[in-house]
């Protein structure tokens, strides 16, 4: 065990990371030295900051926890918190049969670690913290919670009502970040396209992502986690008009039988659905959109399930990520339909849609060989430097590769690159440089 040496372990989300930023930040303004996911776990302060949005997630924290409950048993480590999503859901069970982790943090009352371990919180660095991704992007959280009533979300449950934060308290955020080296902020929430309706009484996305653009140094804006219905249009002008906004979308739709939106309680149909998207490629040219898809949902018939294939045929998303119904104690499903569907059905089902969307990625890959796309360097890997597009968002979305023998980049940096070949997962490209 190292004195003086704090631990913070991340699961689930990147707004979950930006918390783990900002309490790194607090820790280090009192003394300590701060890692983030270490290899090695042996820090006087354990922090475990969980995710508990479905079963799979919730696993992997317990699992983790009662992972570090031996080794706080051994003498390895010092004290064990548990902070986040899955300890403000289910406090009270944890309490019960993780006897062993010292005390339980909600989702918004991590900052009272500070005070409990007898330090002070810093009130004049609540906008800065440590950043833990490479230096030239980092995830810029907007708003907290969801307004939204889906069937099957357990989201609202754990963050409560959307509050959305000040867009000058957003813009100085952004600056800060900026001053430190980031190049690309990555917009984040649990709904982007609610942004403003609580503070404004009106939707100020548009707003917000112009003022950011307008901050030297801002070279790219990504928008993560935008909601469908009720679409606040005017973003479609920034996104076009502002240059280092990139053409890319992530907004999870989930379904698109009528019946199935129905149930999932979406606030749209399909038709609303269809013609969302056209307006979206047809407003902002070359846009590449990223959503997410559900199967197994308790009612999914075999013909709402050929709907959904069919609509990803129809459609063609440049990124579709999907993930089988997970049946969460609390939601509107959980108390109103039965988990109906198998196992074995659900995963086949998923099975079938990412098979169907690995050729369609595949084709769209290989449209853009011979192109010139801007690339940012992520990092050297191997023989390789990793690129990204403006239409790839870090972690998610696929990769350029770069032949790191040819010419020498610069991690952090902007190159011209010439697509010369594709796959269903990556891009093969060469940077040119005059």
């Amino acid at each position: 065990m190292r004195k003086n040496k704090v631990d913070i372990i991340t699961l689930g989300c990147s707004k979950n990371l930006v918390d783990s930023e900002q309490l790194m930040r607090q820790f280090k303004a009192n003394g300590y030295t701060v890692a983030h996911d270490p290899e090695t776990v042996n820090g006087e302060i354990v922090i475990v900051n969980t995710c508990g949005f479905i079963g799979d997630a919730q696993e992997e924290s317990i699992n983790m926890i009662l992972g570090l409950e031996e080794a706080k048993k051994k003498g390895r480590i010092g004290k064990l918190f548990v902070m986040g999503c899955l300890s403000e859901r289910f406090k009270d069970e944890m309490q019960a049969e993780m006897t062993h982790v010292d005390r339980y943090y909600g989702k918004f009352n991590w900052k009272e670690i500070i005070g409990d371990i007898g330090k002070s919180y810093h009130n004049e660095a609540v906008n800065d913290r440590i950043i833990t991704t490479p230096s030239h992007y980092a995830y810029l959280k907007i708003s907290e919670g969801c307004n939204r009533k889906c069937s099957y979300c357990s989201i609202p449950l754990i963050t409560g009502k959307h509050r959305s934060r000040p867009i000058d308290d957003i813009v100085a955020e952004a600056k800060l970040l900026i001053a430190k080296g980031v190049k690309e902020l990555q917009l984040i929430a649990q709904d982007l396209t609610y942004y403003g309706l609580d503070l404004y009484s009106r939707p100020a996305l548009p707003e917000l992502v112009e003022r950011l653009a307008d901050i030297p140094g801002a070279e790219w804006i990504r928008l993560h986690y935008a909601y469908p219905a009720h679409f606040p249009f005017d973003l479609l002008r920034v996104m076009r008009e502002r240059p280092n906004v990139c053409k890319y979308l992530d907004i999870a739709l989930q379904h698109i039988s009528d019946r199935m939106l129905k149930k999932m309680r979406r606030q749209i149909n399909e038709e609303e659905t269809y013609c969302l998207i056209d307006r979206l490629r047809a407003e902002v040219p070359g846009i590449h959109l990223r959503t997410t898809l559900m199967v197994g949902h308790p009612g999914e018939t075999g013909d709402d399930f050929d709907k959904l294939t069919a609509f990803v045929e129809k459609t063609r998303f440049e990124r579709l990520g999907a993930f089988a119904y997970s049946h969460e104690t609390g939601t509107y499903s959980y108390n109103r339909y039965k988990d109906d569907i198998s196992d074995e059905v659900k995963q086949g089902r998923l099975d079938i849609l990412m098979h169907l969307q690995q050729s369609i990625s595949e084709e769209e890959n290989e449209k853009k060989i011979g192109k010139t796309l801007k690339t940012v360097i992520d990092r050297k890997e191997g023989d390789f430097y990793m690129g990204r597009t403006e239409y790839d968002s870090p972690e998610i979305d696929q990769e350029v590769l770069i032949d790191s023998k040819l010419r020498r980049l610069k991690t952090g940096c902007f190159y011209d690159v010439l697509i010369e070949k594709a796959d269903i997962f990556e891009l093969y490209g060469k940077a040119i440089i005059e």
